[in-house]
C-alpha cells in the first residue's frame, strides 16, 4: 500500500478554522472509506492557544453537522512539519506568511490557501474569531476540503 497523503491545515491559533478543516476533511475521507490513504492534522502559527481545545462555537458548528472533535489540543506548527506533510493548507495569507517564516520558505511548493481548491483562488477562509459567523467559515471549509479531496482522489 502506498504512503498516505499527509495534509496539515494551518491557522493562527488552531482552535477554530484549522481544526474545523481537519475534522471536516477526516469526516469526508471516512465517508468515502479512504482513511488509510490520508493522514490529516492541524496546527497554529502562533503560541497563543497552545493546549486549548476547539473553540466552543466551532465545536458546536461541527457537532451540528455530526462531526466530533474530541481530544484536539492546539499545537504550534514546527519546521519539521514541512518535511512531514505533503500539503500545508493555510486559511489566509497571514497564515501563509507566518508558515513561510516557520518553515524558512517553500522550496517544494506545498504551502497553499484552502480556497484555491474551491475555484476561489486567492480568497481567504472567513475568520469566525472576528466575524462570529461560523456558518460562513463552515461553508468555506467544506468547499475547500471537497476540492482537495476531489483533486487528490482523481484517477
Amino acid at each position: 500500500m502506498p504512503n498516505p497523503i499527509r495534509i496539515l491545515f494551518v491557522c493562527h491559533g488552531n482552535i477554530c478554522r484549522s481544526p474545523m478543516a481537519e475534522f471536516v476533511m477526516k469526516d469526508m475521507v471516512r465517508a468515502k472509506h479512504l482513511e488509510n490513504r490520508f493522514k490529516i492534522a492541524s496546527a497554529a502559527t502562533s503560541r497563543e492557544e497552545l493546549g486549548n481545545p476547539v473553540y466552543p462555537p466551532a465545536r458546536r458548528t461541527l457537532a451540528e453537522h455530526g462531526i466530533a472533535c474530541t481530544g484536539h489540543r492546539a499545537r504550534q506548527m514546527t519546521r519539521a512539519d514541512y518535511d512531514d506533510y505533503d500539503l500545508i493548507v493555510c486559511m489566509d495569507r497571514r497564515n501563509i506568511r507566518n508558515t513561510l517564516r516557520i518553515t524558512d520558505g517553500d522550496s517544494e511548493h506545498k504551502i497553499v490557501l484552502l480556497l484555491d481548491y474551491a475555484d476561489r483562488a486567492g480568497e481567504e477562509v472567513a475568520d469566525p474569531w472576528y466575524t462570529g459567523d461560523f456558518d460562513a467559515t463552515w461553508d468555506d471549509i467544506v468547499s475547500g476540503c471537497e476540492g482537495i479531496l476531489a483533486q487528490l482522489t482523481a484517477d
